[in-house]
């Protein structure tokens, strides 16, 4: 009997191709984010496409045809957030701080490079973790410069470390 194990070592090549790639393909949705909205940006991003190995465009370009065709994502404005809440709210003495998640997102407007942004953050919760953290849930609102509509509200949680 011939014991085969290629769909194992073909899945684990798979997987260890995906991580390879992978950060490329976090960099690329940002910068099909930030600048395929604007005509140089979309003349970069072809560039990138044009000189990127075939046979790792082409598996993604469905996914990158729909990003540049529908509006900004708000992944980039959300990772504002931790930088609005430093500066807003004056975190000072902490060990370290844990993004520990988020219990609503909402994208209400899309938001287009060079657009200036503020935040408005608020305490919703706090509570003592032991043996040495804090707990809190904030209400973020993010908005535009100009604007009617927030670009984004969100309720996320931190974890302070004293």
């Amino acid at each position: 009997m011939v014991n085969h194990d290629g769909v194992e070592h073909a899945g684990y090549l798979s997987f260890i191709t995906m991580l390879a790639v992978f950060p490329f393909l976090v960099f690329f949705v940002a910068l099909l984010g930030v600048f395929g909205q604007t005509s140089a940006g979309g003349q970069f991003i072809h560039m990138i496409i044009d000189r990127a190995p075939k046979y790792m465009i082409d598996p993604v370009m469905p996914s990158i045809n729909e990003i540049l065709s529908g509006p900004p994502h708000g992944l980039l404005t959300l990772s504002l957030i931790p930088m609005f809440m430093r500066e807003i709210i004056g975190l000072r003495g902490l060990r370290n701080t844990l993004n520990y998640g988020a219990n609503r997102i909402r994208y209400l407007s899309p938001v287009p490079a060079g657009t200036r942004l503020r935040a408005r953050v608020s305490i919703v919760q706090a509570e003592d973790v032991p043996p040495d953290a804090l707990r809190v849930t904030y209400n973020v609102m993010i908005e535009i410069e100009g604007g009617t509509r927030p670009a984004c509200v969100a309720e996320v949680i931190g974890q302070h470390y004293r």
